[in-house]
């Protein structure tokens, strides 16, 4: 009889531990699914933030790229063309030999060797080049222009704005819209002689403006309190000792010079229409 009884406690006492052994591995089991919620939230909350990055990465990446798109053609556009060489010889570029169909932009320098030449369309405008003579590109308004620094240079113009052609504080230009031939000889760097062949041209040095009339030639000195320079040599400049014409507040003088406006525009006209000089 006391042994059943002790059988008994003993089944009681198993049943007992089991009971606890199955409540641990249920406790057991639920702080693995808690540990794993946890995880689980951690890891979303992890991604939830990396997508977050991720998107704000992106917006500054095609705020960057717009802006780049935007602002690339003010920084690496490159300089437009002024004009094109539509004839070359003995010429050149800065120091490369010019060639037809070479073009031209602001800041080249072209010049010509004692017998060369060299001719530019530029728009509304050609300019001749003649021998050892060198001139600068440029824009004045958005409209092609040069500096001549020695030699001659002869340009044709289809209206006022198509070219101008600086000499020192000069700037000679067409006086109107019509077809105008014009031709400049710099003597000195404050001494030039400037003709007009067909039309009337405008030489301004600051706010003194005036016209010289078609089929007229003046040496202009720029420096008014110059001595009266020498006439050069040479043909087309006859008519020198005429009195010079003189503004009382004028920036330079100007000469009156004698000239055959015949011959000199046939000469021209020639240099520009020459089947050899297209």
């Amino acid at each position: 009889m006391t042994r059943r009884r002790v059988d008994c406690f003993t089944v009681a006492r198993i049943i007992d531990c089991l009971s606890v052994v199955r409540i641990v591995d249920c406790l057991t089991v639920a702080g693995t699914i808690d540990r794993s919620a946890v995880t689980s939230s951690t890891n979303r909350t992890a991604a939830t933030r990396r997508i977050d990055c991720l998107s704000i990465a992106k917006g500054i990446l095609a705020l960057l790229v717009s802006f780049s798109l935007l602002t690339t053609p003010a920084w690496a556009a490159p300089a437009s063309s002024l004009g094109t060489v539509v004839y070359a010889d003995r010429a050149l570029v800065g120091t490369a030999p010019a060639s037809v169909g070479a073009t031209i932009f602001a800041g080249d320098k072209l010049s010509t060797d004692p017998s060369g030449s060299v001719q530019v369309r530029a728009g509304a405008a050609r300019l001749l080049l003649s021998s050892a003579s060198t001139v600068t590109f440029s824009q004045d308004d958005a409209s092609p222009a040069a500096t001549l620094t020695n030699g001659s240079a002869t340009f044709s113009t289809a209206n006022s704005r198509a070219f101008a052609l600086h000499v020192g504080s000069a700037v000679i230009r067409p006086n109107t819209n019509q077809p105008t031939i014009g031709q400049v000889t710099v003597l000195t760097p404050k001494e030039l002689i400037v003709k007009s062949t067909r039309g009337s041209l405008s030489i301004a040095v600051e706010d003194d403006v005036r016209e010289i009339p078609e089929g007229a030639a003046y040496r202009v000195v720029l420096d008014p309190n110059a001595a009266d320079p020498q006439g050069p040599q040479g043909a087309g400049t006859k008519g020198y000792g005429r009195p010079p014409i003189k503004a009382a507040k004028s920036k330079f003088i100007w000469y009156v010079v004698g000239v055959t406006a015949v011959i000199t525009f046939l000469a021209v006209r020639e240099a520009f229409e020459s089947p050899d000089r297209p």
